[in-house]
Order: C-alpha cells, then structure tokens, then sequence
C-alpha cells in the first residue's frame, strides 16, 4: 500500500476522501488483489496534480496491481481511461504493462518515477460519467497545453485557460487574475495572449470547478491535436511524417497537420517488422478484392513495437465490448507477439457506472479553492451531472474482433470483422463527399473555395456548411465509431429521465432557446465584426443602432438560457433527488424573465428601424452590400441575414405556444399552472403590441429576398406591396406548356424563368395587373388538367397547375388578390426595369439574345447573387411546388430544435444528431454546441408518415421522410418529441390551403 513512512498520505486522504478500499477498475466490485509474499518495493508514482505518492509492492505483482493501487488511492472507478507511462533504459517512453511483473519492466525503481495519466481520450466527454474523472482529464489538459503537445490557436487557448483560471480561484478579479497569470505557466508563450485570457475569464461570472471542467473538456475535443501523440515516421520516399493513434484509427501528421486518416473499419491489420510499421487495409470489392498496404519507417524496432502495442490497445478499448481473451499457449513453438490489452473496455465501463449508481465520494481540487464533490457539500461543490446540462451518452460500436497475432515473425494485429452498418456508405456520404457514395446522396457538402455541384434528390441542390477539414477527433457523431448505437443503452438512459409531459415541454424551451441564442450571435457579435472592417460603407449610426437594440436582449437570453439549463438539471434529479419535487416545474423561471423581458419590450420595437435602416444602407453603399454578402457566406450565417434580425419577436410567440401547451396540460390545481398563467398573459400581451410591425417586417423581409433572386425589376419592396404566394406554373405558348415561376402580390402576378447565369436568378418576363383580372377554369377549353385562364386588361395567360390542390391553391389566393387590389386606388405603375421589347419570352425572341441580356442583368447585380441556389424559390422551382405568406407564418411559428437519431434506408445503424427544423428546411449538426451546421435538407415536396410493417422499423417514436427514391427515418426520443416533429414538418410539407388571416387583410 501507500508508504506512510515517506510522508505520504493514507489511503484516498490527499484527496479528502474517507478511508476506504474503493472499486477496483480491473475486477468491478472487489477490493485489490492480495500481493505476493516476498520483499516488498516502493515505486514513486507522479499524479496529475503534480503530487509524488510512494506505493509498496511485492516484487512478483503484476503491473495490474500498482495501477489498482493507485485507482484505490484516489477512488477512482473509471480508471481504465488511464495509464501508467516511464522511461524505460532506452530512454524511451513506454507504457507499463499490466499484465507483466512490474520488477521485470522498472530495472531501477529507485531511480524510476512513474507518471499517472490519461491513456485513452474518448471522442465525447459525456461518456465520462463521474466528476472526479472529468477533473483527472482536466488536468491532463492543463498539462498538454502548458507543454506544447496541445496545438490550437490563440482564442481556443486563451478560452481554456481561462476555465482552467475560473475553477482555480473563482470568478474574475483583475487584481488576483492578473497575479495568478504572472505566477502560473499555462501556456509557453502565455504572455503574448494574457490580454485574450483575461477577457475571456470576465465572462465565466457564477461557473463552478465543474463547469470549468466540463467547458474545457468541451473546447479541447473539437481539436485536431487532442489526445494525440506523435510519432516520428517516413513514407516510402522519405517524407518526414508522423503516426498516431485515436478512436477512429490510425492518423497521419506532416508537422501538426492531418493530412491522411485511417479509420479501424478500413484497416485489415497492423503489424511491424523490423523498422517498418505496416497497414494492411481491406480490399474494395470493385477492384477484385485487391489488398492495399502502406508501409512507414520508424526510427527503429523499439519504436514500431512502442507504437504498434498502442494502436492494438487503441483499438480493443474503444472498439470491442469486452477485454480480448489471452491464446492459448503453443506446445511446441511461438509466431508472433503475445501482447493483448488488458482492462476494461470503454462499453464495459460505461454499462458498470451506469449500473452500480455509486456514492458519490467529495475530493479535493489541489490548484481550486473550491471544494467538489458528494453530499454534504455547498451548492458550488455539487456534482457535475447536476450543473451541466447532460447529454445522452454516445455509445461506440464494439466489434468482436479475432486476438491480435502477429504474422510477420515480429508482431502484427487482425483488423477483425466490422459491426454490420459500420462505414456503411450511408455513413461514408457526409465524410467522403467526393466519394462514389456520395454521388446519389441527396445531402452534399460545400466547401468554402467552391460551390456544390451535387443535386440534392436529383433535382436541387442542397446548402451544405462543412469545414474544409472533418477531424475524426472532432466527434463520434459523423464517424464509424459513433455512428451504430447501442439500442438497450438507449432504452435504459431513456427510463431513467422524467415522464412527466411537462419536462418534455420545458426541453423543448431549452432546445430552442440554445438554437435562437446561436441566432442572435449571427446579429450582435459576426454582423459586428464585418461591418467594423469598413467603417465608411457602415456608418457609426447604423452599427449603434443595431448594437443598442440587440446586445441587450443577447445578454438577456444569455443568462435565461443558463437559468433554464440549471433547472432542467435540478428536474432531471442526477444529484438532487432530496429535493426533486421543488424543481419539477419550469413556470417561475418563465414568469420572472418574461417579466424581465417586458422591459425591453422599446428594444423589440426598435427592429423593424433597424431592418429598414439596414436595407437602406446596403441600397446606397456597394461596400455595405458586399460585407453584408460576405456575411451570408460564412458558415454561421445559414439563412438571409435579415431572418435573424427579425428573430427576437418571433421568439415571443414561440414562448406563447410553449405556455400554452403547459397551461392546458397542467390541472388548475397544479402549484405550477398559476405562474404558467400569468407568464402567459405578460407574453400575449407583448406579441399583441408587437404583432402588427411583426407581420410588415416579415413582409418587408421576404420581399427583399425575392428580390435577390429575381432580374429584370427596380425594386419589388415598394409601400403598400404584399407578397401572396409564389410557385411553379405551366404557362401555355406557342410552342406548348412551358414551366415558369410564378409570383402573386397584392397589386400583381409575375411570371419568370431561370436563368442560365452563375447567379441562378429568374428573370422577369411579364407581368399581369391584378386591376381589372376575371380569372376562368379552362380545362375543357384548352384540354390541359388542372388549367385555368388568367384575363387580363391588356393579355390574357393560361396557365396549369401540378395537382388539382395547386390549382385550388392558386386559384383561391388570385381572387382574394383581385378583390383587394379592386378596394385600392387603382394600378400600380409596371414594376418591370427594363422595356417591353425585352421582356419577351424565349420563343419570341432568339435564345442567343436572352442570353445575353441575363449576363448583363446579372452583371448589374452585385455578385452576392452567386450562391443562391437553395432559397425557397429554387426549391419550389425544383420540387413543382409553391409557398404562400401563410405558410411563411406558420413556418415561423413551428421551429424546433433537438436530439434525432437519423437512418438510411438501406442503412443498419441510427446516427445521433442535433436537429434544427426553420424556414421550411432540416439543418444538421454534430452536437448542440456547434455553431454552424454540417448539412441541410429542405423539406418541400417532402411527405411525412409513420413507417409500416414491411419496413422492419421496430422502434417507438420513428417517423419517416420520403421524396421520389429518397427516404429517411428519424427516431425521437419521447412521445411528446415525435408528436412535436411530426407536426412541425407537416406544416413544411403540407401547403396551407386556406386564404391569409383577416388581419393580414386589413394590413393590405
């Protein structure tokens, strides 16, 4: 045990817990091993904190039983993420093997110290389920950064020092941090960027140690140099690289940057002989089965040995669901190495902790002056799962693989058979766009130096946001290793969360509200940063006018956001069960901050100046037009700019259907209805002053998007103008119908086609004054389905609708614009630019002429016209569909944002994903904390249905999405969240067919 002669302290008290034996990580459940009689020797032992602890073993024990002695020191239950690693006689560094006597690997134990630290980085830190060893990697961090083996760039690693600074000494004092940085080396070039660490630390005001921990863990496993060890290697043509392992496989560096990836469902086997490390990879049934291997020299024997037993441990602990078995003993002679992985594995220690329920045991943070830990403790010290909102665990795949073996005389390592629905193409599309897979995908990937060619479902294609690099260390969530789940897992995590309707409600309300906090960044902190590039095409008054009137309500979510969090984790009950009852209801947090938010209710009123003033300024300026388009390009700004101006009063009327979905599920009696009630009331009362400069802005808003992607026209946001509905039409000619994209406003009908040009804008071939138009059904005239004749008082057009509820759709919405452009003043003057001579259409005029003329209305556009390519105009131009304001309106209404689990049809494995549902689309992202979606998937024309029996879904809460050949499943994780979802994107995929409300008339 712990040698208390050398003054080292007894048994789990460094870290203040109580004497006790602990769990043994190798042996769930039992006290560590007894020790072999015989000489006992002390081994010194350097922690993560920086500590030296001296433990006595027998000279006979196994490394197994140093390293439980340490796990039982620190009572650490998830100790197999660990490792002990040393300097062997070689100078090398090596890992001890727990399966050798330690005597036989430490020739000099006296001389030796022994580091404890992390051995196995997971992709996902919610797979470490106990604070104590979320703190333990913490401090692995800390010590990666401090020595130059965590690379990132300066705002990520001032933002994780600052964490590391927050659960140090607390919340932001200038004096104290100031002196903490110049006292403590967190970084080798710390100095340059203190200012950066300093301002980032002023924003962590009330986070605990173990939010601390949990932010840093966050930030630290989205970089490509997390958990990554080099090791210096050559290619064929002596190229210096370097290799190393992770949760996905094998990784290639040239200096520290990835420049190649193997993933562990690609890889046949690995071995070395001699100075060469080789990669056998699996053939490709297209080319006949033929076996690729990549060969790489190594410095020497040692080091290929050094890392060909990681990569064999690598794989066993994060792909297999239990530790491999030993093989058998030889009789006569050996081939290859005995070398096999000896612990827990990943599945396995997730499945222990999630089924022991274990006390939780309070330690001491060595640098904090904050204690952490299990009952009986401060608010500040309460567990991890209790402050930070939990996210489900991702559980990786775990193939049974055959025993590692070698086959080259010196050592090698089976690959094995993968999981059925591992690397699958389905899986493989959104990784490798360029692949052959891809090609049928309907999700495309558009890197930021080009454009998408791919089509979405043959026909449009698809917005696609994606970094120029995915690093499989990034996430689980878009790799093989996290891509098949483990169904019971799920269940029991499931079983284990409230059932009451209400939580449901109230993470939606969280849900959503983390997505719209994401929106309003787009507005107070990206939109600021372009227009501060050019302070002459943005004067001062505008950008103070749009900072004056967001900032606030940014910095009021901001701490709702926190709020909501907290209570959701309270009502979760991780580590509150004692007052459980006292947080299960979410209605006193709504009523406060509704209350709060009815203050700024001069700001909200305040945005449709702010809409205005920017248009005008975007109109006057080219170079504010240009900025505001190089806005939208970025990855972050995934819709039009001016949707997310417009998104603080949307917001309240989704904070309305919220409370009125917890008002009508709540008994009157209930202690929670009263404050639900009133919150209500306070919020109705907001949108109703709001709603009628509401419903001009979404107005002025889509008309300056039509706009966009509309040539031939001045200017379509004139006053008094009111989009109707827009759409595919068959317009009869000469030479037969031909399709035309229809636009219906409260004063006109106009008709275009596509263009030809890199814009993809439609150009404006017509217009048909609604003053004065009869407009007749024609099917028996004209012997075309679904026609009708439009007359007008200088043209009259024929026109065809896809489906006889298209037609109704238009022909309902055409006499309601009739009968009010009758009540106007008169007719409009044209909207058109430029003279009728050419405007006319391509069967009156030559093609090569059009032609040309669309290259010069395109070129009279600024090029913030050239990537437009899946607005809702291009999706209904593709899908034969149309949209009309009042679909807009109940699209804005139905958001919802939350966790999915995604299948293929032809696809085995479900894949977890953070789902946001706005503006008639599905945007795709690894994980919550995002900020910028990996892919898109407009939903219109898309039908949604429950899947039948011959389709062998055998899960709840599965709904499926179906358009030609494509189809998709997505599976909720609750009643209460498919019924949400279902409804959400019927009302995408189901055109509204009634006419605009009467108070949208009188607007008119």
């Amino acid at each position: 045990m712990v040698e208390p002669a050398d003054g080292a302290s007894a048994t789990g008290h460094r870290l203040g817990a109580p004497e006790s034996f602990g769990v043994s990580t190798l042996e769930p459940g039992l006290r560590p091993p007894t020790q072999a009689p015989g000489r006992k020797v002390s081994i010194r032992v350097q922690m993560l904190d920086d500590t030296q602890e001296v433990f006595q073993i027998s000279q006979r024990s196994p490394g197994k039983v140093l390293f439980d002695l340490i796990c039982v020191h620190l009572n650490l239950v998830e100790g197999d993420y660990f490792g002990l690693e040393y300097q062997d006689q070689r100078k090398m560094t090596v890992w001890l093997d727990l399966l050798k006597p330690t005597m036989k690997q430490i020739r000099r134990p006296k001389n030796s110290i022994l580091r404890f630290v992390v051995k196995f980085f997971p992709p996902d830190h919610t797979q470490i389920m106990e604070e104590l060893t979320q703190y333990l990697f913490a401090l692995q961090i800390k010590r990666d950064l401090a020595c130059g083996h965590l690379i990132c760039n300066d705002s990520s690693a001032a933002l994780m020092v600052s964490h590391i600074i927050q659960s140090e000494i607390g919340d932001f004092d200038e004096t104290q941090s100031w002196q903490h940085l110049l006292h403590n080396k967190y970084l080798p070039d710390q100095d340059a960027i203190r200012d950066k660490i300093t301002d980032c630390h002023r924003k962590h005001v009330g986070q605990t140690p173990a939010e601390s921990d949990y932010q840093l863990l966050e930030i630290a496993r989205r970089l490509e140099m997390y958990g990554v060890r080099l090791h210096p290697a050559k290619d064929r043509e002596g190229t210096k690289l370097s290799l190393a392992v992770a949760h996905t496989g094998v990784l290639v560096f040239q200096g520290y940057t990835k420049i190649n990836a193997f993933n562990w469902s690609k890889i046949r086997k690995v071995s070395f002989k001699r100075k060469r490390f080789l990669i056998k990879l699996r053939g490709d049934p297209a080319q006949s089965g033929h076996h690729d291997t990549l060969e790489f020299a190594m410095a020497s024997r040692d080091c290929c040995k050094i890392f060909w037993k990681i990569c064999v441990e690598y794989h066993a602990f994060f792909r297999l669901f239990e530790e491999p078995k030993p093989k058998p003993k030889a009789i006569l002679f050996t081939r290859g190495s005995s070398f096999r992985f000896s612990g827990r594995t990943q599945k396995q220690i997730i499945d222990y902790v999630k089924d022991a329920e274990l006390k939780k045991v309070p330690f001491e943070r060595k640098h904090s002056k904050i204690l952490s830990g299990g009952g009986g403790m401060p608010r500040q010290a309460s567990s991890l799962r209790s402050q930070v909102p939990k996210e489900s665990v991702t559980s990786v795949p775990m193939e049974g693989l055959t025993d590692p073996a070698g086959s080259n005389g010196d050592g090698g390592s089976d690959g094995g058979r993968e999981h059925q629905g591992a690397g699958s193409p389905s899986d493989d599309r959104l990784l490798n766009p360029g692949s052959a897979a891809s090609e049928a995908s309907p999700l495309t990937i558009r890197h930021p130096q080009g454009n998408a060619n791919s089509v979405l479902n043959g026909d449009v294609p698809v917005c696609l946001v994606a970094p120029s690099r995915l690093s499989p260390l990034a996430s689980p969530l878009l790799g093989d290793a996290g891509y098949v789940r483990n169904d019971d897992e799920e269940e029991a995590r499931r079983k284990k969360f409230p059932t009451d309707k209400a939580y449901f409600i109230a993470k939606e309300l969280l849900s959503t509200e983390r997505t719209y906090l994401k929106e309003l960044r787009v507005v107070t902190e990206s939109f600021q940063r372009v227009a501060e590039k050019d302070e002459e095409a943005f004067p001062a008054a505008v950008r103070n006018l749009l900072s004056a009137n967001y900032d606030p309500i940014h910095k009021f979510h901001q701490r709702f956001l926190k709020e909501v969090e907290q209570r959701l984790a309270q009502w979760e009950g991780r580590s509150n069960a004692h007052i459980k009852g006292d947080y299960q209801r979410i209605g006193d947090v709504l009523l406060k901050n509704i209350q709060s938010l009815r203050q700024l209710t001069t700001h909200l009123q305040k945005h449709s100046e702010c809409l205005v003033e920017l248009e005008r300024t975007c109109r006057c300026s080219r170079q504010a037009e240009a900025l505001c388009a190089e806005l939208e390009q970025q990855r972050v700004c995934y819709l039009p700019l001016n949707v997310f101006l417009l998104r603080p009063v949307h917001r309240l009327l989704h904070y309305k259907l919220i409370l009125e979905r917890l008002c009508k599920h709540y008994p009157p009696t209930h202690e929670d209805f009263r404050d639900c009630r009133a919150a209500l009331a306070d919020v109705s009362e907001m949108a109703l002053q709001l709603q009628g400069s509401m419903m001009k802005m979404e107005n002025f808003q889509t008309l300056l998007e039509l706009n966009k992607d509309l040539t031939g026209t001045d200017n379509l946001a004139i006053p008094g103008r009111e989009f109707i509905r827009l759409g595919c039409l068959s317009k009869l000619s000469g030479k037969g119908l031909q399709q035309r994209m229809f636009f219906l406003f409260s004063d006109s009908l106009v008709y275009t086609s596509r263009g030809t040009t890199p814009s993809n804008q439609f150009k404006v071939h017509g217009q048909l004054p609604l003053f004065g138009m009869t407009i007749t059904e024609s099917e028996e005239e004209w012997g075309v389905p679904h026609s009708f004749t439009l007359f007008g008082q200088q043209q009259s057009v024929v026109v065809a609708a896809s489906c006889a509820a298209e037609m109704e759709r238009w022909v309902e919405d055409i006499r309601m614009a009739i009968d009010l452009a009758e009540q106007s003043d008169g007719p409009r003057a044209d909207l058109l630019s430029t003279s009728p001579s050419d405007n006319k259409l391509p069967e009156e005029g030559g093609a090569e002429r059009e032609s040309e003329e669309e290259l010069r209305g395109s070129r009279s556009s600024l090029e913030r016209q050239a990537q437009r390519a899946n607005t809702t105009v291009h999706v209904c131009w593709h899908r034969n569909t149309s949209v009309s304001m009042v679909d807009f309106s109940i699209a804005v209404e139905n958001q919802l944002s939350g966790n999915l689990l995604r299948k293929f049809k032809n696809s085995n494995g479900w894949q977890k994903l953070w789902v946001v549902f706005t503006n008639f689309s599905l945007f795709f992202y690894k994980s919550h904390q995002d900020d910028y979606p990996l892919a898109s998937l407009p939903l219109l024309g898309y039908s949604v249905s429950v899947p039948s029996e011959s389709e062998n879904i055998h899960k709840d809460y599965v709904f499926k999405l179906h358009f030609k050949s494509h189809v998709y499943y997505f599976r909720a994780e609750s009643e209460y969240a498919f019924e949400r979802w279902m409804e959400v994107i019927r009302s995408a995929t189901c055109s509204a067919n009634r006419s605009l409300p009467s108070i949208r008339k009188e607007l008119y």
